[in-house]
């Protein structure tokens, strides 16, 4: 039987070669990246890897935060540094969906990323997201644009950069919304003087308002993601010295009650794979598609790795889109999209 390790060791070989790769599809002129690696034969009932993986748009700073509207059938993403959103549709490309997403203030000196990040079309189809510049969780209106922000402090002190957000979709905590926050936003990042909270969290929003911290013991959490059944919350460690996913089993209050590394990607890592753990989205199955170093990861819920997509950049997020069945890719500077076999958990 392949084992984990052994698996994660064949990752490892080949994970190198992505950029080349890319580069060499682009220099032919074709609107194909990346490549999918099978390190599993489970991969097949999720994605076939000869899959294309198709190039979109490009031209952003730092591509964050996909969202699909299901209402309209277009994509929304972020470009953090640049304080936009975009949207994007088979029709018209990419277009402006909000400038700027975030901070809209005075010039200031405070911010290294000032847009929105995470974003998320909740149950009720509204658009929730993570706001650096504002430091804070904001809902706005796909109509108007208007931005209501529901979350800016946590025992009377601002938020450091609000990250990724998921929501409950079910049972007595349904609209609910983990987040986390840690310091990318602000200039100089933990060490910045506008920096509030004592700590980088993950937090749990709940519909009337309070907000209750649900771990202040990570270094920089990042990406977050929940189980079908709500039962067991993820959240990625963007930090090149611990990069890791965690697993928390939650209580009927929606907290803790157990944590553990779920994944360990320092191998991945170690071989050159750019970027760190960061977005994920989770399938119906219960399967992680998260960002890694290099690649989407594909992760069974018992943490084994199936295959990894690879676009050639340090991937930031994804999400589920259209029928259920694209997986669209938040990848450094452009923005790609692949087929899968398996659907998406919400979207």
């Amino acid at each position: 039987m392949t084992t984990r390790r052994a698996m994660l060791g064949a990752g490892v070989a080949l994970i190198a070669g992505a950029q080349g790769f890319a580069a060499q599809a682009r220099g032919a002129g074709s609107p194909k990246i990346g490549r999918i690696r099978r390190l599993s034969p489970e991969l097949d009932a999720v994605v076939d890897a000869n899959a294309p993986i198709e190039q979109l748009t490009d031209g952003i700073t730092w591509a964050e935060g996909p969202a699909w509207v299901a209402n309209g059938s277009y994509l929304l993403f972020s470009d953090v540094p640049g304080n936009v959103m975009h949207r994007w549709d088979a029709k018209g490309g990419k277009t402006d969906f909000l400038r700027p997403s975030g901070y809209d203030g005075p010039p200031t000196k405070i911010f290294r990323e000032a847009g929105t990040n995470g974003a998320i079309i909740s149950t009720a189809g509204e658009l929730l997201v993570c706001d650096c510049g504002n430091r804070a969780v904001a809902r706005i209106d796909l109509s108007t644009r208007k931005k209501t922000l529901l979350a800016t402090t946590f025992n009377g002190k601002k938020f450091n950069s609000p990250n990724d957000l998921v929501e409950v979709r079910h049972g007595p905590l349904k609209g609910s919304l983990y987040f986390t926050d840690p310091p990318y936003g602000l200039e100089g990042g933990d060490a910045s003087p506008a920096k509030e909270q004592a700590f980088n969290g993950v937090y749990l929003l709940r519909p009337n308002g309070e907000v209750a911290l649900v771990d202040g013991s990570l270094s920089f959490p990042n990406g977050v993601g929940l189980s079908p059944d709500g039962r067991r919350l993820y959240v990625a460690i963007s930090d090149p010295k611990r990069p890791v996913i965690m697993a928390y089993d939650l209580g009927a209050d929606g907290l803790p009650t157990a944590s553990r590394v779920f994944f360990d990607a320092s191998d991945l890592l170690k071989a050159g794979g750019p970027g760190l753990p960061d977005g994920m989205k989770v399938d119906a199955q219960g399967r992680l598609f998260a960002s890694g170093p290099g690649c989407i990861m594909i992760l069974t819920p018992d943490a084994k790795l199936l295959g990894v997509i690879e676009t050639g950049f340090p991937a930031a997020n994804c999400v589920f889109g259209e029928d259920g069945g694209t997986l669209f890719i938040t990848s450094n500077h452009l923005v790609a999209r692949v087929r899968t076999k398996t659907k998406g958990l919400g979207r």
